[in-house]
């Protein structure tokens, strides 16, 4: 045996176990404002941020400082005072910048809450419905996704398809498939005035928030949101298709693949936007690949083998296996069109 190694492993362990606390740890600092409080003010002591916050002094004093032993909070020896520095700010304060994190530690929390129904899934190889998750992780999904669409559907995602702005300019067509709380569907209604969308999702409490989210945006007259699966959504002559993070959790995504195809105008375009991954497992090991991999295990998987066909893409597919399931569903055309550290944007043309 090497000791360097089983030192190493230990060492890795040790740092995992304290961060095997920080999604719920992330999280209670969101829900009770203590990021925000500590944004709020200069450099505060444990009493004062309570105050602040109206929470009891005993239980932040902890919190600080585990949040400042990750590195998440800032402490000051001298002072025996913690702060936010600018950029721990804009990570888990603001919710319009593309780092923001609170969202996927929601995300992971809530999903860990179905360890035992995993467990099980592992025996039988059953699966588990997006639906039969706690509501954390529809909420935190959209709050996880939204900061990313934000700062990269408008300015380069769409400008990245052929053709596509011009249409949306001038009036198009959308159909926004596995919509969610719609986060997607209204950046691109609020952006295109003349143009018409429409967001399905099998998952009718979402829709349901969607229709409120889309109210409160001021763009419920041109964006609409209805209750659909992705192989029966209605409708014909879609200028635009976009499944945003959801093919992979499809039980049968050439079946989808082939709906969209029929419901497409001739010239029209299917954006594909996924988790990005390499298609080799090993340029996957890193630490965005253990993320995801993480939620595909809990979410993404279960999800697929809970449907019929349970084609099981998973969360880092990767591009070539994307293409096979975009072929088979009728389009002759796949490329990739545009991509970040986190996505990859494919565009399919029949």
């Amino acid at each position: 045996m090497d000791q360097k190694k089983l030192d190493a492993l230990l060492h890795q362990a040790v740092s995992d176990l304290g961060a095997a606390f920080q999604p719920a740890m992330v999280v209670l600092g969101d829900r009770l404002g203590l990021y925000r409080g500590l944004a709020a003010g200069k450099a505060q002591t444990s009493a004062e941020l309570a105050r602040r916050t109206g929470t009891a002094e005993r239980y932040v004093r902890e919190w600080l400082a585990h949040q400042a032993a990750g590195g998440y909070v800032t402490y000051d020896p001298p002072s025996r005072r913690f702060h936010l520095t600018e950029e721990q700010a804009a990570a888990l304060t603001d919710e319009t910048s593309p780092a923001f994190l609170p969202g996927g530690f929601q995300v992971a929390l809530s999903a860990l809450k179905a360890a035992g129904r995993m467990e099980e899934n592992f025996r039988t190889g059953g699966g588990m419905g997006w639906h039969e998750h706690d509501a954390g992780v529809f909420e935190g999904t959209e709050r996880f996704f939204r900061p990313s669409y934000a700062a990269h559907l408008l300015g380069e995602w769409l400008p990245a398809l052929d053709g596509v702005v011009d249409k949306l300019t001038r009036g198009a067509r959308v159909a926004d498939v596995g919509c969610g709380h719609g986060a997607s569907t209204i950046l691109m209604a609020r952006a295109f005035p003349a143009s018409r969308f429409t967001g399905f999702d099998y998952h009718e409490p979402s829709v349901r928030r969607a229709r409120r989210l889309a109210d409160e945006a001021g763009v419920a007259d041109r964006c609409h949101f209805e209750v659909a699966r992705s192989k029966e959504f209605p409708g014909a002559g879609y200028d635009l298709v976009a499944f945003f993070d959801s093919l992979h959790d499809m039980g049968d995504p050439a079946g989808a693949a082939r709906h969209v195809a029929s419901a497409l105008s001739g010239d029209g375009t299917w954006m594909i936007v996924e988790p990005f991954a390499h298609d080799e497992l090993e340029n996957n090991l890193n630490p965005i690949g253990r993320v995801y991999y993480g939620a595909s295990t809990f979410v993404c998987t279960p999800a697929s083998l809970s449907q019929e066909v349970g084609a099981a893409l998973g969360a880092q597919a990767g591009e070539a296996r994307l293409r096979e399931v975009i072929v088979e569903g009728g389009f002759r055309t796949v490329r990739r069109a545009a991509e970040t550290p986190f996505n990859m944007v494919l565009e399919a043309r029949r």
